[in-house]
């Protein structure tokens, strides 16, 4: 069961994330027209919208093909003449989900950009870097239209695509930077975001770092690694705690060095490259299909490696961080998509279940506790699952990473917790998901260019979650005269036309039960 159930658990949401994510132009729009900016690189030519922007697919580094497979990311070369970036370029290899069909294109260093018309060198934006979630195997940058933010928050949005599964963090032996090429992608971007961002607007002084679920995390890993120090001046962190677990296998987080090359051996022997002379060599022969074919469905960023010395949870728990203001916050439902998932796999929730489910998810130490803590009936197990999850991995790691990085940082904390959020899923889940991973983002983005359906409450919780998000990115406090007040030491509950801080979110996701198991 324990084997079935893992491997449900890699794709529970990746028929979710490929209804609600597949990208395309909306309908009916006319091709707009161009615009052009230079870059320290050659002139991008971009397209000019109602109120906007966009400049896409904008190479921040060179192709990591051949030799640059698996090595740290190099100064992309210039080009001559005027390049096109009207649409996006292919996202980072990746099997079918989010994107259709997935990809096979490793020429994926790429980024893209919105900014709101009138930003020009005299009046400098503040500056947005979106750091896409999929659990590290998954996801692209173009998949978010952040139009909206663009316009009405008044910043400058970059989404970014960065090296994702084995390509992204393979660990090896003979390989430097083993186990966080992804992650050094995102510092490439980081720092041409510094060096270019001023042609279009943006203030390369004003930068916040932000992401979602793996996007999040990536966010942590930034404010742990040494090396990202000066490339950010504030953090979002959505859903993606940096205190999460790799025995809790919902949230990212990362591993031991030691952990990440015994998994990249196991990857060699798979692609026929373990008993190579030089497996490196061997492994960069290797057709990338192959590799997609052979890699882990579950990825994380190696720690105890040169740009990530210390697991950010301890790095954090040391105060060993980048001191940036933070605004970081959870769904209410976070669980409810997986439990959801694997129920509907085929793999139902009941009294007589619940310890062997249980136990295929987290350690043996704690299962009887859980049972315990979290019984179920007759006919609520699918939702008591998903109350596991969202409280073990997100809600309360988040409110542990919360209390961290306020001991030294300013801290804003959010729920999101619109429970008639719109579905990313198409059909009917077994029971009501409420608000689950990844629900907030349809009210900061238009996902794959297409914008949900919202009601007029839902629209204008949208909206303030926008003032939100730019106001702290503009000023590092997303307090203002048009929102509702957003104390430091609360949460703030984000719900339709009922925007509230709340000091009952702790109990109410059992967070004592799961600080006091560790």
């Amino acid at each position: 069961m324990h084997r079935v159930l893992t491997s449900t658990l890699g794709c529970a949401l990746t028929a979710v994330l490929a209804t609600a994510w597949s990208a395309g132009p909306p309908p009916g729009h006319a091709r707009p027209a161009a615009t052009t900016v230079l870059t320290h690189a050659g002139p991008v030519r971009g397209a000019a919208h109602d109120g906007y922007r966009t400049f896409d697919g904008i190479p921040y580094a060179a192709p990591p093909v051949g030799r640059l497979r698996w090595a740290p990311p190099h100064r992309a070369a210039p080009w001559s003449g005027v390049r096109d970036a009207t649409r996006p370029a292919g996202a980072c290899p990746q099997p079918a989900g989010e994107v259709p069909g997935g990809s096979t294109d490793e020429d994926c260093l790429h980024l893209n950009i919105t900014t709101p018309d009138g930003a020009g060198p005299a009046r400098p934006r503040p500056v947005l870097v979106w750091l896409h979630g999929g659990g590290f195997t998954t996801g692209a940058g173009s998949t978010y239209d952040a139009h909206r933010m663009a316009v009405r928050g008044g910043v400058v949005v970059v989404t970014v695509d960065y090296r994702l599964g084995a390509l992204g963090f393979l660990a090896h032996s003979g390989l430097p930077g083993s186990g966080t090429f992804g992650l050094a992608d995102q510092q490439a971007a980081l720092r041409w975001v510094r060096s270019e961002i001023g042609a279009f607007g943006g203030d390369a002084h004003d930068v916040t770092l932000a992401g979602e679920s793996a996007g999040g995390y990536s966010v942590c890993a930034q404010l742990a690694s040494p090396a990202a120090a000066g490339l950010f001046d504030r953090a979002i962190i959505q859903s993606g705690p940096c205190t999460g677990r790799p025995d809790r296998p919902f949230a990212p987080s990362s591993v031991p060095l030691s952990t990440a090359r015994t998994a990249g051996a196991d990857l060699a022997a798979k692609v026929g490259c373990g008993s190579a002379r030089d497996a490196v060599a061997c492994l960069r022969r290797v057709d990338v299909t192959r590799l997609l074919a052979a890699q882990d469905t579950d990825q994380q960023p190696a720690h105890a490696t040169p740009l990530l010395p210390a697991d950010p949870a301890a790095a954090i728990a040391a105060g060993r961080f980048h001191r940036v203001p933070v605004l970081v916050g959870n769904n209410h439902d976070e669980g409810n998509g997986w439990a959801a998932g694997i129920v509907q796999a085929g793999y139902p929730v009941t009294p007589g279940t619940w310890p062997d489910v249980v136990a295929a998810f987290f350690p043996s130490s704690e299962g009887k506790a859980i049972v315990r803590e979290y019984p179920v009936h007759r006919s609520d197990g699918g939702p008591v699952f998903g109350a596991v999850i969202g409280d073990a991995d997100f809600a309360c790691p988040t409110a542990r990473t919360d209390s961290l990085l306020a001991a030294h940082v300013p801290v804003w904390r959010y729920e999101f917790a619109d429970e008639h959020a719109p579905p990313l899923t198409s059909g009917t889940p077994p029971f009501p998901l409420g608000a689950p991973h990844a629900s907030e983002l349809p009210y900061l983005f238009d996902l794959g260019g297409r914008p949900r359906d919202l009601t007029a409450a839902q629209h204008r919780l949208a909206d303030t979650m926008i003032d939100y998000w730019s106001r702290f990115a503009r000023t590092a406090d997303p307090n203002g005269p048009s929102s509702p007040r957003w104390p430091r030491r609360a949460v703030l509950s984000l719900a339709p036309d009922h925007i509230v801080p709340t000091r009952t979110a702790h109990p109410r996701h059992h967070c004592a039960f799961w600080d006091a198991l560790g």
